[in-house]
């Protein structure tokens, strides 16, 4: 804490620090800077997150400042922990709210779709801390853990897994990915302004990655797989969206083979088996 407030400057004062996942980091922290409320999210070292993530995070929020995203602004990082003692990265709060409606929200669909396609307008190579990603999620690998026997499977994981490895992966120029495109991670001020937060397992790869990703996650939400995104997408970019049912396939496969309720999973395997049908 004392690296944030040296970090902040200005004669900072933490005036509360709030866990943003279950009892640990990151850490939003409220900051009085000479009499004027600020709120700052400090990451650093937890059992889920490593020094490669937080340096992944500083890396990604340095390239979404440079071409102006809507997202977090890195104040200040410590990627080997000599300052603050741990790794540890500060960053802006993203205004707005990640709760989203009850009903499917078609607006926020589009809004997303074409946020998404401002980030993969950054073309870019592969990098130490920005690698190049081949699934959402990357830290987790969850069609390789069931071929293990580390995790149970079914027919049509098993099944989806040996299609996906059988075909070539779609090749072409990599761009800036996210990640981790899931309602939680969007800040929304109004149904068409959202910034994307949390930027820990982004990288560069295929736009599909982050599409798939996002519409995976409506699905499972809402039960409902939608044109939407893709559609804005292709308007905000210019450009045909390509290899949907393998990106949707590759995003429904790094899922555990029970999600956390039984409708749940089988909104994901409705998913997965349409995506199927299309390959």
């Amino acid at each position: 804490m004392n690296w944030a407030v040296d970090s902040i400057g200005g004669d900072a004062a933490i005036e509360s620090v709030q866990t943003l996942h279950d009892d640990q980091g990151p850490w939003r922290l409220r900051v009085d800077v000479r009499g004027r409320e600020r709120h700052f999210v400090l990451r650093s070292l937890t059992s889920r997150i490593d020094a490669e993530l937080i340096a992944t995070g500083a890396a990604a929020l340095e390239v979404a400042e440079v071409h102006g995203l809507r997202a977090p602004r890195l104040v200040a990082k410590d990627l080997d922990g000599r300052a603050a003692g741990v790794p540890a990265t500060l960053e802006t709060v993203a205004a707005g709210n990640t709760t989203w409606p009850r009903a499917l929200p078609v607006a926020r669909l589009r809004a997303a779709g074409a946020a998404l396609a401002q980030v993969h307008a950054i073309r870019l190579e592969p990098g130490p801390h920005l690698p190049l990603r081949t699934r959402p999620i990357a830290v987790d690998y969850f069609a390789r853990d069931r071929r293990l026997g580390q995790l149970p499977t079914s027919p049509l994981l098993r099944q989806a897994d040996d299609l996906i490895r059988s075909m070539p992966q779609p090749q072409g120029e990599t761009v800036f990915v996210h990640g981790d495109v899931w309602p939680g991670n969007m800040a929304w001020t109004s149904d068409a302004n959202c910034a994307l937060i949390d930027w820990k397992t982004a990288g560069v790869g295929n736009p599909g990655v982050d599409l798939g990703e996002l519409r995976k996650q409506i699905a499972i939400t809402y039960g409902a797989t939608t044109a939407d995104i893709v559609e804005a997408w292709e308007e905000a970019s210019g450009t045909a969206a390509t290899n949907i049912p393998y990106w949707d396939a590759v995003a429904a496969l790094n899922t555990p083979t029970t999600l956390y309720s039984p409708e749940a999973t089988a909104r994901r395997d409705a998913f997965l088996a349409a995506a199927l049908d299309q390959l």
